[in-house]
């Protein structure tokens, strides 16, 4: 039989060719920057804002932080010279886990925030599966860099949402009460009680809903009844960035939405295909999770479904992608690889890099588009697995 074209030297040669090209553009933006010399160009991250805003939350004046006027008046005070519009469109939950940065300076608070955070996700993918072939592709995993680069939470809310579904079937309150924490991020929440409830794991979904509440009723208690309006006030600015295209918000958004606007449908059509295709997603969870499918191909299904789910999506956020890669591999050890499944994960390990690549140079948005074939590939497992057979769990490498 002919031999698979990725076999582990290349996914070794390959992954090490793409952290070189990785560590080389990191270097560079540091070497011209004004960390080096002054009259470089300024670094800006959304963790600019997060400290901001954090700043902004200590001397109390929190709930200011949603207002885009004042919250541009505090970023242009420490940083004159950086060019754009801000928002802060996250809830008070998510503001007092960030709020311990404000103490710190800029530079030692984004490694306080990027060090922990990816090694808490680097961790949870190590425990689904690890081997020398999934190190190297990790390590040099686009969306990693990506999540680097902008300074954002991907690792934090990818961590949560493996972590939470690798406790689920030993621990389940435990595992509610880590899924609970992602709702930091709302609109990648959302599939969770879909799955929870189609499984019946009730334990679970009450520990979820509970660690949701404590984590929002804290941020509201802690930083002001203010913060609470204020961030609801928020999704309406978010909302029109997202409709009208923001800060180049369209480019950055891997969405079925951000795909028809690009092409310059009307918003409310851009609204119904996503919709649509947001409603197949949803469907997807309820009837893999109403099954008898391996654990980890149901989980890789919901964090693919989660992608596809909300409007607003930044590429960031596809450092979830590798979670159904983790789970991918960990079948594909007992089951082998089907047809089409080694290209996939190529397609995921580059997809957060691609999908603004393409976005920018040919205003073609394909970061949906990899999406759905993920998802039409795990649901395609399920169809075709053996309905009665014992389920597999990943509790041991």
């Amino acid at each position: 039989m002919k031999k698979h074209w990725l076999n582990p030297a290349r996914v070794r040669l390959y992954s090490a060719v793409m952290l070189g090209v990785f560590v080389s553009i990191g270097f560079g933006l540091v070497w011209y920057s004004n960390l080096v010399d002054p009259s470089g160009y300024t670094i800006i991250s959304d963790l600019t804002v997060f400290w901001t805003a954090a700043q902004m939350g200590l001397t109390g004046h929190a709930a200011q932080a949603y207002s885009v006027t004042d919250l541009r008046e505090s970023v242009l005070a420490i940083f004159p010279n950086v060019q754009g519009n801000f928002g802060w469109f996250y809830p008070p939950s998510f503001y007092l886990c960030i709020l311990p940065l404000g103490y710190l300076q800029y530079v030692p608070a984004y490694f306080a925030f990027m060090v922990p955070t990816l090694m808490f996700y680097v961790f949870v993918i190590r425990s689904i599966i690890w081997n020398r072939e999934a190190g190297w592709a990790l390590v040099s995993f686009s969306g990693i860099w990506i999540n680097l680069l902008r300074g954002q939470n991907g690792f934090l809310t990818a961590g949560l949402a493996g972590a939470g579904l690798k406790l689920l079937d030993r621990h389940p309150i435990l595992s509610g009460l880590v899924i609970g924490l992602t709702t930091i991020k709302p609109h990648l929440a959302i599939l969770f009680p879909v799955a929870l409830v189609a499984a019946r794991a009730w334990d679970t979904l009450l520990a979820a809903a509970f660690s949701a509440g404590l984590i929002l009723a804290g941020g509201v208690l802690f930083l002001g009844t203010d913060t609470w309006f204020g961030w609801l006030h928020s999704l309406a600015v978010a909302r029109h960035f997202a409709e009208q295209n923001g800060p180049s918000y369209w480019i950055h958004m891997p969405t079925f939405f951000a795909f028809f606007r690009l092409l310059h449908v009307p918003v409310e059509w851009a609204y119904a295909a996503h919709g649509t295709v947001a409603s197949l997603a949803c469907l997807s969870v309820w009837k893999s999770w109403r099954s008898k499918a391996e654990t980890a191909l149901r989980a890789a299904i919901l964090v693919t479904a989660t992608l596809l789910i909300s409007p607003y999506l930044l590429e960031y956020d596809l450092t979830w992608l590798a979670l159904p890669a983790a789970w991918m591999a960990l079948l594909a050890q007992k089951q082998g690889w089907a047809r089409g499944e080694r290209e996939m994960m190529v397609l995921m390990w580059l997809l957060p890099v691609l999908c603004s690549l393409g976005a920018k140079w040919i205003s073609i948005q394909i970061g949906p588009w990899g999406l759905l074939l993920l998802l039409w590939m795990l649901w395609r497992k399920v169809r075709t697995s053996r309905m009665n057979a014992p389920m597999l769990h990943w509790y041991s490498r």
